[in-house]
């Protein structure tokens, strides 16, 4: 069996790790030119440290990123709302970990090259579209720089090419544009001073005014006493500055942010000079798309963005993505016809992740943490003050909904792992 996959994202790289391990060829094309640790930090779950680690990734992921020891809740002075542990102080066998995404990307890419081979991965390569027989599925590509076009055959066609995806918009011709909720977001690193327990994922503000995401991504930085922050910061916008374009990749610009929070000074924690600090800022609305009611037709589906693209609230991006990439492959390995694994694939991972996509769209949390402001505006000394019991209560419902709700179950699941 061979495999073409397009994109060579975290979803995508692995996959062709996974298809490798079960004695699958694969072969993965992307539309840059050259790959490079782009981006900044992402939340990997136990889940998904679980897949890398068994794919023999554990000790990149330990070198490379922060274990995250809590998630904890503010208001937009600092006051404390909520907390709670996070990986393995919840119960997990594996760790949580915050991770720069472009190094994990390349620590995938390394390991892709040095067990497939150099001419696994293809760059500067553009996919125009498939067309299939039942038998066979036969791409059309297009080398950049040459300008030559060609058609690959292979067995089995992955779409893992994101937000955008070309694959997904040849199987669901049609599809309006990514979905915006109002939310415009920048994010950056800037290298500091560890705060609060150095491993703390804080979350200050409500997402109905302006909110706060901070938290450390680099275990080389802590080696070294200090922190490397990824920040985020979302700011609701009214109604007529809204605009129909999810322009993703779009620089920002630190006079466009910093007003929002230049005032938001704890004592654990400059807000403004964090902001400051950082070298580039990227700037994106937050968008999601409708969940599908098919990934699959044939021998080609659909994997991580491509196929579930959702709001970056509990962790859940690319650690959905190594999970499809897992059972992807563990399906196929065990099927007796391509097609046949895709389905079961499907049947496995689309409405879990589905429901994970609408449930991001509705997250108590948000609400709770609205309230604190409604009730609170200029801050609180007790939170128990603020909200009863059962408010608090529905924060942590709130994220067990989305990431946290089976730890029993990830810790005796069966491995994917399907040796060749």
């Amino acid at each position: 069996m061979r495999v073409l996959i397009v994109g060579a994202g975290i979803g995508g790289l692995t996959t062709a790790l996974s298809l490798h391990e079960a004695g699958i060829e694969a072969l993965v094309v992307d539309s840059a030119a050259q790959l490079r640790p782009l981006g900044v930090g992402i939340n990997l779950l136990p889940h998904a440290v679980r897949e890398l680690t068994e794919l023999g990734l554990g000790g990149d992921l330990a070198d490379l990123g922060i274990p995250t020891a809590e998630m904890v809740h503010f208001d937009r002075y600092g006051g404390r709302i909520w907390g709670e542990p996070r990986g393995r102080a919840l119960g997990y066998h594996w760790p949580q970990y915050s991770i720069h995404r472009g190094e994990l990307q390349m620590a995938l890419l390394d390991a892709v090259l040095a067990r497939l081979g150099k001419e696994s991965v293809r760059t500067g390569t553009v996919f125009e579209g498939f067309e299939q027989d039942g038998a066979k599925v036969r791409a059309r590509l297009l080398d950049r720089a040459s300008g030559t076009a060609e058609t690959v055959e292979a067995d089995v066609l992955v779409g893992a090419d994101g937000l955008h995806s070309s694959v997904r918009a040849q199987l669901h011709p049609g599809e309006p544009a990514p979905l915006w909720n109002g939310i415009r977001m920048w994010r950056g690193l800037t290298e500091g001073e560890p705060f609060l327990t150095g491993r703390t994922l804080a979350v200050a503000g409500s997402n109905t005014a302006s909110k706060m995401v901070v938290y450390p991504i680099s275990m080389r930085a802590e080696r070294r006493g200090k922190a490397l922050l990824n920040w985020v910061a979302e700011v609701k916008l009214p109604a007529d500055r809204l605009t129909t374009s999810a322009d993703w990749n779009r620089t920002g610009r630190l006079d466009d942010v910093l007003p929002y929070f230049a005032d938001w000074t704890f004592g654990w924690l400059d807000v403004p000079a964090l902001l400051s600090g950082s070298a580039e800022i990227l700037e994106y609305p937050m968008v999601d798309r409708d969940p599908l009611d098919r990934w699959t037709f044939g021998r080609v589906t659909l994997l991580g963005d491509a196929a579930h693209p959702m709001y970056p609230i509990g962790s859940n991006g690319g650690s959905q993505a190594v999970l499809d990439a897992r059972v992807l492959a563990h399906r196929l390995a065990g099927a007796a016809d391509p097609a046949d694994g895709l389905l079961a694939y499907e049947a496995e991972r689309r409405e879990p992740v589905n429901a994970i996509v609408l449930a991001c769209r509705d997250m108590p949390a948000d609400r709770v943490l609205h309230t604190v402001s409604e009730r609170a505006p200029q801050g609180f000394e007790r939170i128990e003050d603020v909200l009863s019991p059962d408010e608090l209560t529905a924060i942590t419902g709130a994220y067990r909904k989305t990431s946290f709700d089976d730890v029993e179950a990830l810790n005796t699941r069966p491995s994917y792992t399907t040796a060749s």
